[in-house]
């Protein structure tokens, strides 16, 4: 019998129970969705962090414990460093050093949550980011140095609700007045508060310390060997631009990983639902395989036909999966986009891939057992039944 003909028995096995078939797909539908779901925030975020540092991250970043110390460090390295540095830049190539201080803001309503971002006054915002824009009131000048003044992200302004002339409590003690708004340029740094740097350090008691010193070189291809010269000198860590993208890659991994782990667990129960409906059918139609047999059908063939129905519920269930998938990723989208102006969440080919490769393997795995049973039928005990 053509493999085509094998199929078309396969669909008219499942068709003859329709209700069975569509809760049974529904469960694959839902597993397979949940997956791509949670996947899809690791691959979103992915090209969120490759598209945006790559642009407007520094060449080197250097800080006293790196990154493995969290992503936006305490100020705990002593502003000095700068001098150090600024000894080494004639020799290193260093165009530009600019000390950091960052600080988290984070509140139960994520809107809420936002990065003090201290610079110094006379460098300025686009120094750190020349790739951003004023959108209204002013950027500092060198004037502006421990003053209480701020230039905000946009989508930092929109959340809190500021604008211009606004005034903005860092904490209990210190509030600053909103000078500047910048335009929705870049994904990472529109929650992001830009304070004087002196003015953030008074605020949070950290007079004299920094949480890293942004680096710029004449040459950015030669960042690795400067950041080792940096260590070498300085007894400090300093990570390239490419050094972050792994740690971040590496950190998505892991995520991906535990999210993969909860989606595991609906992904089982799918393929013990399509297991028990392909289970059931096989009893259901021990007389009609005996027939098959008693007509010259070799087991393999009944076997191969039970896995094709096991094969297509999967696949049907993981085609729809991956559709509903789809519609919540964008879902999910829409609400990153309002919140912090980026997309968390993509669905890349690699995951369609993956969702149909777990879906295959679902329909193979569940439909083993009810396959050899069916393989293995006696026709005259088939045939006996009434």
């Amino acid at each position: 019998m053509k493999t085509r003909d094998l199929w078309q028995l396969a669909w008219r096995g499942l068709t003859r129970r329709p209700v069975r078939t569509i809760l049974t797909a529904l469960g694959i539908t839902v597993a397979v969705a949940s997956m791509v779901i949670f996947l899809s925030l690791g691959e979103g975020l992915r090209k969120v962090f490759t598209a945006e540092l790559g642009s407007i991250g520094p060449d080197i970043q250097v800080s006293l414990n790196g990154f493995t110390q969290g992503l936006a460090p305490s100020p705990s390295l002593s502003q000095s460093t700068v001098a150090d540095i600024q000894k080494l830049a004639p020799a290193l190539g260093i165009t530009v050093i600019t000390p950091v201080v960052m600080s988290l803001r984070t509140s139960l309503d994520p809107s809420q949550s936002v990065v003090f971002y201290g610079v110094p006054a006379a460098q300025g915002v686009l120094t750190a980011f020349p790739k951003l824009s004023l959108s209204r009131g002013k950027l500092f000048t060198a004037a502006d140095e421990g003053k209480p003044v701020a230039v905000l992200g946009a989508k930092a302004a929109s959340n809190l609700r500021l604008k211009i002339g606004s005034e903005l409590r860092l904490n209990r003690r210190s509030s600053v007045r909103v000078t500047g708004i910048l335009n929705p340029d870049s994904a990472l740094t529109d929650n992001f508060i830009f304070l004087p740097i002196s003015t953030l350090q008074n605020a949070i008691d950290a007079q004299g310390k920094v949480s890293l010193v942004a680096v710029k070189l004449q040459d950015p291809r030669q960042a690795r060997a400067v950041a080792d010269a940096l260590i070498k000198n300085l007894n400090l860590e300093a990570q390239t631009q490419s050094d972050f993208l792994s740690f971040v890659d590496r950190a998505l991994r892991i995520s991906d990983a535990v999210r993969f782990g909860i989606s595991l667990i609906s992904l089982i129960v799918g393929g013990l639902a399509v297991a028990n409906t392909v289970m059931m059918g096989v009893f259901e139609r021990t007389r009609e395989f005996g027939t098959l047999r008693a007509i010259g059908a070799r087991p393999g063939f009944v076997r191969a036909l039970v896995l094709s129905e096991s094969l297509l519920l999967a696949l049907v269930g993981g085609a729809f999966g991956i559709l509903l998938g789809l519609a919540g990723i964008w879902g999910v989208n829409l609400y990153t986009q309002n919140l912090a102006s980026i997309d968390a969440a993509a669905l890349t080919p690699r995951l369609v891939a993956l969702a149909f490769g777990i879906s295959v393997f679902l329909g193979l795995m569940a439909g083993l057992i009810p396959a050899r049973t069916a393989g293995n039928t006696v026709i005259t005990e088939a045939l006996g039944r009434v």
